[in-house]
């Protein structure tokens, strides 16, 4: 039952997380709006039927029941028809944006239809008078601002939880304590993976180590690091070692005969080399047969930008590759496939992924800390890049429309010729419905997968 509960409350530590970054996503959309003046008529968390709202002022702030995103609702996001007409209310949210301008002249079609009923429905709203409020009559760099709000407050979150893990918590690393102690000796080679008991006993094992005991010095050489243990040992195969280890508080001598075996070379970043056949290179060196503790080691304040940018850097390569990966995991999801375990994931795969960390006893508290805000860190860098994308209904979108206008504008001055004006983004809304359509659809498959094939993180 307290397993349950713990997987349950690792759910919701990241379900409060993710709407608060939303949140917080678009409060960088709002206050900059308020700040130049643009009517905000609606705050909202969340999609489908409103669960709570408040008025203050002209906005409407609520939450609404489906807590998959979240949007503010201004007026004039698009300008007017050529033609004639009124601006009209929009908003930052996917499904909110789903209008584009009819041709009276020529028989409408059904989305036409549609369109034009949403322009008008929204058009409604806006009171005389306020057609100087609307977004689309800011200045570009201004728009540009109100949009980028978005995406800057998730990376600013994102900056923040990245300080206190590496900071408070530190990244996990190797120590010079034994954290595990191999009972037999298999070359790098050998098909087997466990010990049968005709098998030689490893040395470690023999000389009495234990998981816990921390490695003081080995010959008289104090042991910093479990590098340097690893030096020591594979460069002495059949040497007697006096190895001094704590365990308990006491300390104890014991002695430590590596045996030559077969390991694998390995490059500076723990990658195995290949050899010009492309086979893997192994070479024989002493061997104990123990493997270190991890523990959390704090890092300085110059390691948080590296880390962020590093993060940054995973989920654009991620986007770029998005359609060969949603092709991997729909044959994963509907055939044998296996899941890429650095691949994307739902919103359920994030819950599922924060309930097994929660739910697991083995893992100290602190490390289920630090593993929470490292997932509310990443998926806060998932929503800064992906809303960049330069596609409507995202951030992005809206950024990349107002900068063509302002390069449109700066052209036509420096050529002497009449301003052309706004850019009429709402000519893109058809665009907008088939991104909108891939990206519910895209949702969908990585639920089913996460749920049928989920990804197991821990092996």
């Amino acid at each position: 039952m307290e397993t349950v509960l713990l997987y349950i409350l690792g759910v919701l530590i990241v379900v409060v997380g993710l709407a608060l970054s939303i949140g917080l996503h678009e409060i960088g959309h709002l206050l900059p709006a308020k700040l130049f003046g643009v009517k905000v008529t609606q705050y909202m968390i969340g999609f489908g039927p409103t669960v709570w709202s408040r008025r203050k002022g002209e906005t409407e702030y609520g939450v609404k029941a489906i807590p998959l995103g979240g949007y503010i609702a201004m007026i004039g996001m698009f300008p007017p028809a050529k033609k004639g007409g009124r601006v009209q209310a929009s908003s930052t949210g996917f499904f909110n944006q789903l209008v584009q301008e009819g041709e009276p002249e020529k028989k409408p079609s059904a989305m036409a239809t549609m369109v034009d009923d949403a322009r008008q429905s929204s058009a409604d709203t806006i009171g005389e008078g306020e057609e100087h409020r609307a977004f689309y009559r800011l200045p570009v760099f201004k728009r540009v601002i109100i949009m980028l709000g978005g995406p800057t407050m998730n990376l600013l979150i994102a900056v923040v939880l990245f300080a206190v893990l590496l900071m408070g918590f530190g990244t996990a690393q190797a120590s010079t304590s034994v954290g595990s102690v191999s009972e037999c000796v298999l070359p790098a080679t050998s098909t087997r993976q466990t010990c049968e008991p005709t098998d030689e006993k490893a040395p470690g094992a023999a000389a009495g180590l234990q998981p816990g005991d921390r490695l003081v010095s080995m010959n008289g050489t104090p042991i910093d690091s479990w590098d340097q243990s690893t030096e020591i040992i594979r460069e002495s195969p059949g040497i007697p070692l006096a190895t001094v280890v704590e365990r308990n508080g006491t300390q104890q001598t014991l002695t430590i005969t590596p045996k030559l075996t077969e390991r694998y070379v390995s490059d500076a970043d723990g990658e195995i080399e290949e050899d010009a056949a492309g086979e893997p290179r192994t070479q024989e060196v002493g061997f104990v047969g123990i493997g270190p503790a991890g523990e959390l080691v704090p890092q300085p304040a110059t390691a948080v930008l590296p880390a962020v940018g590093e993060n940054i850097g995973a989920v654009v390569h991620m986007i770029a590759n998005l359609p060969q990966r949603m092709i991997d995991i729909a044959n994963a999801a509907f055939g044998p496939g296996e899941r890429d375990a650095n691949g994307p994931i739902s919103v359920v795969g994030v819950g599922r992924v924060a309930g097994e960390i929660a739910s697991i006893d083995a893992i100290p508290v602190n490390s289920k800390i630090a593993s929470m805000l490292g997932l509310l860190a990443s998926l806060n860098v998932a929503l800064f890049v992906f809303n960049l994308v330069p596609l409507m209904p995202l951030d992005g979108g809206h950024v990349a429309g107002a900068l063509w206008e302002g390069l449109r504008r700066q052209i036509a001055k420096l050529f002497r010729r009449p301003d052309p004006g706004p850019v009429d983004t709402a000519k893109l809304m058809p665009l907008t419905f088939a991104v909108v359509v891939v990206l519910g659809a895209m949702s969908l498959l990585l639920i089913y997968a996460d749920i049928v094939k989920p990804i197991n993180i821990f092996g």
